[in-house]
């Protein structure tokens, strides 16, 4: 089982730290908060609402992100550790056979 990783930044603290970050790059752009509203297709109290507080739906965030030509860094979100063995490689490949997780 693996452990989780100690830290003292939590999930409020990561989405201002991202909402700032878009906000920045939404300034080098010198576009404004009603400019990428539009681009992203939401509505621009959404956004307001996101930028100032980080609290946004995850579909916001992400059309956000399209808007700005970001998307694609989501991807890498989730990603299983890379396989330390061929063996551990080959059972993540095969069939697996359990539907739900173990506690």
């Amino acid at each position: 089982m693996n452990a989780a990783k100690l830290t003292l930044i939590g999930p409020a603290d990561v989405a201002k730290a991202l909402a700032g970050r878009t906000k920045a790059l939404r300034l080098l752009r010198d576009w404004t908060q009603n400019t990428l509203a539009e681009r992203a297709g939401v509505t621009t109290a959404s956004y307001r609402r996101f930028e100032t507080t980080g609290k946004a739906s995850l579909e916001l965030v992400l059309k956000v992100a399209y808007a700005l030509a970001c998307l694609e860094e989501f991807d890498q979100l989730f990603q299983p550790p890379r396989a330390r063995s061929m063996e551990e490689l080959e059972q993540r490949t095969a069939k697996p056979t359990r539907q739900r997780g173990r506690i």
